[in-house]
């Protein structure tokens, strides 16, 4: 329940100030979508895509949630600068959870359909970043992928929802 009657303080998602300002703060949700064609396992930066949708729905402060809508791939946040720790992190997971383990039932579409949805699993289909100013608060060296767990290529649907005011 909201605070009633003047000169009472509220906090919404850490932004103090009187309930009669906030009370005529619109609220803004944007939502939209696009697609990653990839080649096969690997990380795929979408960072650029997703920071155009922040500028376009006019959120100055707020939050941005990007969701992939698969079972075989997932989201990380990463560091972009050099490709190696992303090469890194891809052999660390063929190593964590190999192809071809003889334990696997679910293997109906090859040796890596068990292993792309374990990967999912221990990893995420969905980041939450903070809008300040217009722009995502990532680090310096900060960047979002697209964690590709599926040797084939694919088309995969990303959602994007900015909301804030």
């Amino acid at each position: 329940m909201v605070p009633r009657g003047p000169g009472r303080k509220i906090s919404v998602l850490g932004i103090a100030g009187d309930l009669e300002q906030l009370q005529g703060c619109p609220v803004i949700v944007e939502t939209g979508k696009f697609v990653v064609g990839t080649s096969g396992k690997g990380t795929y930066e979408i960072t650029r895509e997703v920071e155009g949708m922040v500028r376009a729905s006019g959120v100055s402060d707020g939050t941005v949630t990007v969701f992939v809508k698969h079972t075989s791939a997932s989201l990380v946040i990463m560091e972009n600068a050099d490709p190696s720790a992303r090469r890194d992190l891809e052999e660390y997971f063929e190593r964590l959870v190999p192809e071809d383990t003889p334990y696997f039932i679910h293997t109906m579409e090859g040796p890596d359909d068990m292993p792309s949805h374990i990967r999912m699993a221990l990893t995420r289909t969905s980041e939450v970043i903070p809008v300040t100013d217009g722009r995502m608060a990532l680090g310096t060296w900060q960047g979002i992928f697209l964690f590709e767990h599926r040797r084939a290529r694919h088309s995969r649907s990303i959602v994007v929802s900015v909301v804030g005011r």
